[in-house]
């Protein structure tokens, strides 16, 4: 074939391809609304949701696709390169106390940043709502340059606790430091306060060569990259997947106290090229449960627990962005494996199921990705 038809024609290929994959998902797929670089979703006991988005609007929005205005009482934002306002959850007992967490970047003192998380009372009005009672309960330690890798996933388990991912922001080092934050995650209370049973809480008394003001008692595990995931199974154990460089994706089951060996270790190398060891090279840190290469980039994990996608209940999902997939997992104990693979034809970035099992889906809004919110129902319904 010549050069100059062969191009289209294997763009033609590929498109087909496309199409046919597909149609050959097991859900359909609903468009409902579309967002300005939406970040995540959360479902109100009502059915509506809360939407981010990254510029730093929060909307309480229908499953019909109708928006609110922004609610007001939003704390600033510092919006640039990954940074913005990024997750929302309900506090357990949110329907008696009204109180919701949100994730975000801000900015400090000499061109540096970092993640926080404030927790707030949400009142509800007809146009959108605002929020009041607004208390930051954490931050990143140390803020630094650059504006990339803030984790910032929030996540409650069963006793109430508080989750929080912690990117390592780019420095690769602070992921290994326990007197930073960054590249761990760590277990709250609701309040913000340490937990008295937090696996590093004596650590200033059992290590000399530190000071005494590291948040070391926040800390659950460390040796973390950019955890953009996190969600719990059936029986309680926490999973998280995160981005791992060029190359080597990883989802770790959250063991306490354990390092997962970033940057001393891991399936990818550094984006210049210069090598990083493998997980196998270094048996004193926890390998991942799954690592992939080529890469998926996962911005969300969601483990599904309802009963209109029968056969997926206990399986996770995960949003790939540059894959723009979602990637089924299904756990074996211990260990999982990647069952499936959903084209979607853009970049996911958050998963959720709703009350009633349907599966909702946020596209990020980058080149052909369109911001949209899709609702996944299985294909064999009326």
């Amino acid at each position: 074939m010549h050069t100059r038809y062969a191009l289209p024609a294997l763009l033609g290929i590929l498109l087909a391809f496309t199409v046919q994959a597909q149609d050959e998902r097991p859900f359909s797929v609903e468009p409902i609304t579309s967002f300005d670089e939406p970040w995540t979703l959360t479902f109100l006991p009502d059915g509506r949701m809360l939407v981010t988005e990254k510029k730093g609007n929060l909307r309480v929005v229908t499953q019909a696709g109708q928006q609110s205005g922004p609610v007001e009482g939003l704390p600033d934002v510092d919006y640039r390169g990954q940074g913005g306002l990024g997750d929302v959850i309900l506090h357990p007992d949110y329907a008696d106390n009204g109180i919701i967490y949100l994730s975000y970047a801000e900015s400090g003192i000499g061109d540096v940043r970092g993640a926080a998380v404030m927790r707030a009372v949400l009142e509800l009005g007809e146009r959108g709502g605002r929020l009041s009672d607004a208390e930051v309960i954490w931050r990143q330690y140390p803020k630094v340059l650059d504006d990339g890798h803030y984790g910032h996933r929030l996540a409650f388990d069963d006793e109430g606790y508080l989750w929080i991912s912690s990117g390592d922001r780019q420095k690769f080092t602070p992921a290994q430091d326990m007197q930073s934050n960054l590249g761990k995650i760590l277990r709250l209370e609701e309040d913000g306060s340490i937990p008295s049973d937090n696996p590093f809480v004596n650590y200033f008394e059992e290590e000399a060569l530190v000071d005494g003001v590291g948040p070391y008692n926040e800390i659950w595990t460390l040796g973390h990259r950019n955890p953009l995931g996190m969600a719990f199974d059936a029986d309680g154990q926490l999973w998280a997947i995160e981005m791992g460089p060029a190359g080597g994706d990883e989802l770790n089951r959250i063991v306490r106290g354990a390092n997962y060996g970033y940057p001393v270790v891991s399936n990818g190398d550094h984006y210049d090229g210069r090598d990083i060891p493998d997980h196998d090279t270094r048996p004193e840190f926890t390998e991942p449960v799954i690592s992939w290469t080529p890469v998926i980039s996962p911005g969300d994990l969601m483990i599904y627990g309802g009963e209109l996608f029968e056969d997926w209940r206990g399986d996770a999902f995960a949003a790939g962005l540059s894959s723009q997939a979602i990637v089924r997992i299904r756990f074996d104990g211990d260990n999982a494996a990647e069952l499936e693979r959903y084209d979607m034809g853009a970049r996911i970035r958050s998963i959720e199921e709703a009350p009633d099992g349907s599966i909702w889906v946020l596209e990020d809004e980058r080149g052909e990705s369109q911001g949209r919110l899709l609702k996944l129902t299985p294909q064999d319904l009326p």
